[in-house]
């Protein structure tokens, strides 16, 4: 446990983040910001990590911004405003950074920046009668949080710009059938779905799970055959590690491998 905010807990090879101020939905206090820096923090330390969650409790996964306290920081040097919001979306931002693989785990409403966060994710599952969206446009601003560079590479750039430009929330139904979710489920099997998710990514060979997050990320940007050279020179590597032996011979003796990430 990292904060009364955000909590941090690591289960074996599963870590899980939880935003924990239903209160006030989740949203981005400089309280919760600051608790889930310090969480995102831990998870990266910590050595066992092989696939991390992040899930909030109560209705909302997060509202993101909360209108009727300031998120702006005022007890640093002075800023001007658009450094003010870029340091405001810092916490959020850094679950891109991670590497292993970060799942959603959209217990709730996820709105506006807490809408971004979900996006930072690799992937995301969500609840049935959650609504998501980025209603920046309905408040007379801009979006943060990089959505308009991630929003567009998971749902195209038309669905993207329907839906920032009315700034419409969808259900969690909808949000699976364009590709926002993974699966869509009832309120309380959203983190057990979650959950089986990461328990089959730990128990891969973590190197290699690694690489593969590395790869796809750079391959987005990239022709296929400059793709298919980074993928060559990546999996050369994986091939020199000692769970790269051990998962072909698993195959050879079918039995299931045990990977050390060695």
């Amino acid at each position: 446990m990292t904060s009364p905010a955000v909590h941090f807990a690591l289960d074996r090879h599963v870590g899980t983040i939880t935003l924990d101020r239903p209160a006030n939905r989740n949203s981005m206090t400089p309280e919760l910001l600051d608790a889930f820096a310090a969480a995102v923090a831990a998870a990266r330390s910590a050595r066992e990590l092989r696939c991390l969650i992040i899930t909030g409790t109560g209705a909302c996964f997060s509202a993101g911004a909360d209108f009727k306290s300031t998120v702006v920081r005022d007890d640093g040097p002075a800023r001007a405003p658009h450094e003010q919001s870029f340091a405001m979306y810092q916490p959020f931002l850094s679950v891109l950074d991670l590497e292993v693989p970060v799942i959603g785990a959209l217990n709730g409403h996820a709105v506006g920046g807490g809408f971004g966060l979900a996006l930072c994710c690799d992937l995301r599952v969500g609840a049935r009668g959650a609504r998501y969206g980025a209603n920046f446009a309905r408040l007379g601003l801009h979006p943060g949080m990089a959505i308009t560079y991630l929003l567009p590479r998971l749902v195209g750039v038309a669905r993207a710009a329907e839906l920032l430009f009315t700034g419409r929330l969808i259900d969690g139904d909808e949000a699976a059938r364009i590709g926002l979710l993974s699966s869509v489920h009832d309120p309380g099997e959203v983190l057990p779905a979650a959950q089986a998710i990461a328990t089959a990514i730990a128990g891969n060979a973590p190197l290699a799970v690694r690489e593969t997050k590395r790869s796809l990320y750079r391959g987005l940007g990239w022709d296929p055959r400059s793709a298919a050279y980074l993928e060559a020179f990546a999996q050369a590597e994986s091939l020199t590690t000692s769970d790269a032996a051990e998962g072909i011979a698993a195959l050879l003796g079918k039995r299931d491998p045990v990977f050390t990430g060695r």
